[in-house]
């Protein structure tokens, strides 16, 4: 049961940075040109994509403050970057964005940093994988 509590709290977490992200990309090309004007400021509010960029971050704070108050802090803190490949990987579809060598080492290296934290609190505190919850200390 814990488990798919991690899952999907970590599920969620990863979609609403990924909205939030994706919307603000979004919402900043269709801002342009920048203004420091009221005008400026009506034009972006009216975009849908700003309030994705709001619901994303909210529900992120949300998921991961619901997280933190079960998952060790580590692993948690690792897993909480996975948007970094999900954001990634849609820019090439949505925004014809590149990837080369030096990204795909990078998202390999994030993918193994969460693998081995995640290993690594399960050697150090067995008990959390039985499903008890952390103490905190």
């Amino acid at each position: 049961m814990k488990k798919r509590f991690y899952v999907f709290g970590f599920l969620s977490l990863l979609a609403f940075d990924t909205l939030a992200q994706l919307s603000f990309k979004y919402a900043a090309i269709h801002a342009l040109p920048l203004q420091a004007d009221t005008a400026w400021l009506l034009r972006v509010f009216s975009m849908p994509w700003i309030y994705g960029a709001f619901v994303g971050y909210l529900g992120a704070f949300f998921s991961w403050m619901t997280l933190l108050k079960h998952a060790p802090i580590g692993p948690a803190f690792a897993a909480s970057h996975l948007e970094i490949l999900s954001v990634m990987l849609l820019s090439v579809w949505l925004f014809n964005e590149k990837i080369g060598w030096p990204q795909m080492l990078a998202a390999v290296l994030i993918v193994a940093g969460v693998i081995c934290l995640a290993f690594s609190e399960n050697e150090l505190h067995p008990e959390a994988a039985d499903g008890e919850e952390h103490a905190v200390r």
